[in-house]
């Protein structure tokens, strides 16, 4: 039978759930089992894709087209674990598919009740993951304990041992001990707290994991756990991580917490093998050369809405020895103070996606001073379209062209609506999403980085490049070097002139990961590397 583990959080939010659930999956794997992997979010959009980034943060999108929370991204960049539409639920999905089954007339007339209609379809959803190719099923809980609209997920998972059976389940609770520097010492009574109120629900935690900012000490592990009614091996010190979020797993085995998992839930498990993990840290920690790549955006002041930007340059750099440090540059204020003021110095341009006119003659700016001083250039879906409305700007000379999203009446509409799209009306799923075939002209720079003729890569778009305009542009020196299969749909223009300019209308950054970087991330910083390097010969 498959195992289930909850992974709840407690007396603040942000503290790290995702990544702390992501890190025990990859510790299973590494043992050998076969693990899935789910969030629960208890807010009632039905999904986070009409959410603003400075809500939400990113929204990750899945090869089948799911638009979902950003913690999943932490689950395919720390596991193998397979995700889906099934993989993150939240509470608009779930009190959507009530109230259409209570329209179609399946509840035969009953009044519809949180309890036991909707925690029995949230219990459906948990228990979707189950089946005779998965030892562990690990679902996380958004929010924190206390919160009034986690309450019937809580409900939930507390039903599940008593269908399953105890001995199939296991309870994390993820909580804070704060250090108060006036007071010079560490408060437990907030874990205390939190772990009360799940005790009052009727959840008894198996397993605390404990964020703290400083070594708790024996006195303070000894005072929660009796005061939390759990074991004393049991209490999981997880003291803050200030380089990397890949060192999280290493903390998490040297206080034994796979072991204490796999004991706890009966599983005959292997031996943990993470050597390339550890190989990884020490680059990490011992890098041999550094890199400054500027990321041109909209959403630049909330860090979580690049997240999968940042992380895919970090494993790029991770391949190379290198530390990637991030300049972070506001379009606005690129477009008001100038290209030659805020990117100087810098060894690499990378532009990210994004919907609205907000900014986008700062990205258009940076693109050019990109593509005229010969600095490695990366675009990313809006980047790829602000790259092509520069191109036909300043070298076509076509000075009004523009997208059709934000000049209805441009004379040149570069970027453009299909007819097929037209039509559409509303906001949700409405997009081109999911993953998608890109067929690589075999002499391109796209071609070289992926070693391939072909490849998958996950959209999340309205707007593409119009096939009309493809023979002005290639005669001018911007190649098409990714098409759809049918050839339709760019997918990838480069410049061959330059060092290294590329830009896609996908989003590489939701197929990367540490261990196996993406191939145009890696590609592109490498290409900055080289250009710093030769800047520092020549003493730039």
């Amino acid at each position: 039978m498959t195992k289930h583990i909850f992974v709840t959080g407690g007396v603040v939010s942000s503290l790290g759930k995702g990544l702390t659930s992501a890190s025990v999956g990859m510790l299973l794997e590494q043992r050998g089992l076969r693990v899935r992997m789910q969030k629960l979010d208890p807010y009632i959009n039905v999904d986070p894709g009409t959410m603003s980034p400075y809500q939400h943060g990113e929204v990750y999108v899945l090869d089948d087209g799911s638009e979902t929370d950003l913690d999943l991204g932490h689950y395919e960049r720390f596991t193998n674990s397979p995700l889906g539409r099934e993989s993150n639920y939240t509470t608009g999905q779930i009190y959507l598919r009530v109230i259409e089954k209570e329209r179609r007339g399946e509840y035969l007339g009953k009044t519809v009740q949180v309890v036991p209609h909707i925690t029995n379809e949230i219990k459906n959803a948990i228990l979707s993951l189950s089946g005779p190719d998965v030892d562990v099923a690990i679902t996380e809980l958004g929010g924190t304990i206390g919160d009034i609209e986690g309450l019937p997920f809580l409900e939930a998972i507390r039903q599940i041992p008593l269908e399953v059976g105890k001995e199939n389940c296991l309870f994390i609770h993820l909580t804070l001990v704060p250090y108060l520097r006036a007071a010079r010492e560490m408060k437990t009574k907030p874990t205390q707290h939190s772990v009360g109120q799940l005790r009052e629900i009727g959840i008894q935690p198996d397993i605390l994991v404990v964020r703290c900012e400083r070594p708790m000490g024996q006195e303070n592990l000894e005072k929660i756990a009796m005061f939390c009614n759990v074991e004393k091996r049991a209490v999981i010190e997880e003291v803050d991580k200030t380089l990397s979020i890949y060192e999280v797993p290493q903390g998490l085995v040297e206080h034994g917490l796979d072991k204490l998992i796999v004991e706890k839930l009966g599983i005959n498990a292997g031996s943990l093998d993470m050597d390339e993990w550890w190989d990884m840290l020490r680059r990490i920690r011992n890098p041999e050369h550094e890199v400054t790549i500027a990321v041109v955006g909209k959403y630049i002041e909330h860090r979580d809405a690049y997240k999968s930007i940042y992380e895919s340059l970090d494993h790029a750099g991770f391949s190379h020895s290198s530390r990637v440090i991030v300049k972070r540059i506001e379009a606005e204020e690129l477009a008001d103070q100038g290209p030659e003021v805020l990117l100087s110095g810098v060894d690499g341009i990378l532009v990210p996606g994004g919907f609205g006119m907000r900014g986008i003659e700062g990205k258009i700016e940076a693109i050019r001073y990109a593509r005229q001083c010969e600095i490695p250039f990366f675009g990313i879906c809006l980047g790829m379209q602000c790259a092509v409305i520069e191109f036909a700007r300043n070298v076509l000379e076509f000075k009004d062209a523009n997208s059709s999203e934000f000049v209805d009446s441009t004379n040149h509409p570069v970027i453009c609506l299909l007819e097929d799209q037209k039509t559409v009306t509303e906001k949700g799923g409405t997009m081109r999403l999911g993953a998608q075939p890109c067929v690589l002209d075999e002499d391109s720079l796209a071609a070289w980085c992926y070693g391939e003729k072909e490849v998958s890569e996950r959209h999340r778009h309205r707007y593409e490049f119009n096939p009309e305009y493809k023979s002005q542009f290639e005669d001018a020196g911007m190649k098409i070097s990714g098409t759809s299969p049918s050839g339709t749909l760019a997918e990838i223009v480069e410049i061959p002139d330059h060092p290294w300019f590329l830009a896609a209308q996908f989003h590489p950054e939701f197929k990367s990961k540490p261990l196996t970087p993406h191939p145009l991330f890696r590609g592109f910083v490498e290409a900055a590397l080289k250009r710093h390097q030769s800047r520092v010969h020549v003493g730039l």
